[in-house]
């Protein structure tokens, strides 16, 4: 429970939210954000259209500054605000559109970079609003993770400013432009920008999220190796390469093995142990006594591997009947068997496993797979809760692995592991709660909505007061980060209405 001198001093900001607090939304919101709906529906997917077109993947190789993509990112963003009536200010990073004046300020929180796409695995380019493969559904990279917010966020500050509602606080839309990549800039700005004092993030859930687990990284490298220098015998088969994943955001739904000396009876067990998976499928590719097995899953996001099969997982299981030796992929098949599997939880990685009550159970997922310079290196993403110091977990992970070497021997002496581990985050004070909660039950029928944690990191824990809320739907699958990203139009819109009753009930 919170301590009575908190929420006394918690009490003046609480009651400047009052409008709308208890029950239902206000006629005004809801009339406004009618508004923004039947004027605007249209209008919304035209601006998501020009906002997907431009590349906003970060390039190790372009500095932002001069990267043509993100300037011409904010190039039309700034067309839009001075189309739509806002005022607009670049600050490099970060791009702040502002509605409304007034020393207290309400932030909406987005951001404008996204996440790499393979053109392959898309119908129409994935930097093309796709208005047709799918009727209903528009397909994009970005459309949910967050140029969509960014679109529908807008139009609801501008059907606000149609209606002239007479705001005591200025509205501010924040768009950070690595946020897929580098908070750091993001971090240097809040040091001399001072941020609005409530804050909503439109990157996450619905009905409103309030924790977020602490984003992990444990990196596992396979040194190179030759077959000869591990005693394989004479005729066994070999495995030459095992790769899979696309960056570590993602669940890999792609894994590749290739194997020297396969023989039918090899082929036949790997066929049979990945037939009796569920979600994947597998091609089989022979070349004289070398067999390709390719394993095709589904990518999802790495905050919700439930979402998502594991390609990389999956493959190493379909290969597990088989005592691989002798080359750096054969020990990386063994390592995944041994103390990852196919399980979400880290089970089998020693004592590493646990949960919280709120935030649920740390997720550990492979994601991606690469070799270089003859060794085998593995990214394994990890969600973690509350609950459990990073120096305690990462000496539980350390201990697993010391003792799986130890039972490998001379085959995997010379494995290392490196541990990345973020912190989780919990809001307990946000004072538009309530209103976020009553908005969303109004439009969606919801009976008594309660805040929710996640796996995800957004930027709320960077924004005083700050809240996610939406664009994902409670029990959707979160399609942001996957090769088929897209956002219903029936859910773009019913966005827009949440957006703008929120933006009333907050800032008038």
């Amino acid at each position: 429970m919170l301590k009575k001198t908190m929420l006394l001093s918690l009490l003046p900001l609480w009651c400047a939210l009052a409008p709308g607090a208890q029950g239902a939304p206000s006629a005004l919101a809801v009339s406004t954000a009618e508004h923004a709906r039947s004027a605007y529906a249209g209008k919304v997917v035209d601006t998501l259209a020009g906002l997907v077109a431009f590349n906003t993947v970060a390039d190790p190789q372009v500095p932002f500054e001069r990267n043509p993509a993100h300037l011409g990112f904010k190039a039309y963003l700034k067309k839009e605000a001075l189309r739509l009536g806002f005022d607009y200010r670049d600050d490099g990073y970060v791009v702040v559109i502002g509605h409304g004046r007034g020393r207290d300020r309400v932030g909406v929180i987005t951001h404008g970079d996204v996440q790499p796409a393979d053109p392959a695995k898309w119908r129409q380019s994935p930097f093309r609003l796709d208005r047709t493969s799918e009727p209903g559904l528009l397909l994009g990279r970005g459309t949910e993770d967050d140029k969509g917010p960014i679109a529908t966020a807008l139009y609801a500050m501008k059907a606000i400013k149609d209606r002239k509602v007479a705001l005591k606080k200025r509205i501010e839309l924040y768009i950070y432009m690595a946020e897929e990549s580098d908070w750091a800039p993001l971090e240097a700005y809040l040091k001399k920008h001072a941020p609005p004092q409530v804050n909503i993030t439109l990157d996450a859930e619905y009905p409103a999220v309030t924790a977020e687990k602490g984003w992990g990284l444990l990196s596992v490298t396979m040194p190179a190796t030759t077959p000869a220098a591990t005693g394989v015998p004479a005729g066994q088969p070999v495995l030459a390469s095992f790769t899979g994943g696309f960056f570590d955001s993602q669940i890999p739904e792609d894994a590749v093995a290739v194997i020297d000396g396969a023989s039918g009876e090899l082929e036949q067990s790997i066929r049979a142990r990945a037939a009796a998976q569920r979600g994947m499928r597998y091609t089989f590719e022979r070349s004289g006594q070398r067999l390709t097995v390719r394993a095709k899953g589904v990518s999802a996001h790495s905050s919700k591997p439930e979402d998502g099969v594991n390609a990389i997982a999956m493959l190493a299981d379909a290969l597990s009947g088989q005592n691989w030796r002798g080359t750096p992929a054969a020990a990386m098949v063994t390592f995944l068997n041994d103390l990852v599997g196919t399980g979400l939880h880290g089970e089998k990685f020693g004592d590493a496993a646990y949960r919280d009550d709120f935030m649920g159970p740390m997720t550990v997922a492979p994601v991606l797979l690469k070799e270089a310079d003859g060794a085998s290196q593995l990214n394994i993403n990890l969600r973690r809760p509350r609950g459990k110091a990073a120096p305690v977990l990462e000496r539980q992970f350390k201990a697993a692995f010391d003792a799986w070497k130890g039972r490998k021997g001379e085959a995997a002496a010379a494995a290392t592991l490196v541990a990345q581990l973020g912190e989780p985050w919990v809001q307990e004070n946000a004072p538009q709660l309530p209103i976020l909660l009553d908005v969303f039950a109004h439009y969606t029928g919801a009976v008594d909505p309660k805040p929710v944690s996640i796996g995800g990191g957004t930027n709320s824990r960077l924004f005083p007061n700050a809240v996610s809320f939406g664009p994902g739907m409670p029990g959707a699958v979160y399609t942001g980060h996957s090769e088929h990203e897209f956002i219903s139009e029936k859910q773009l819109l019913l966005n827009l209405q949440m957006y703008t009753a929120v933006l009333v009930e907050l800032a008038r």
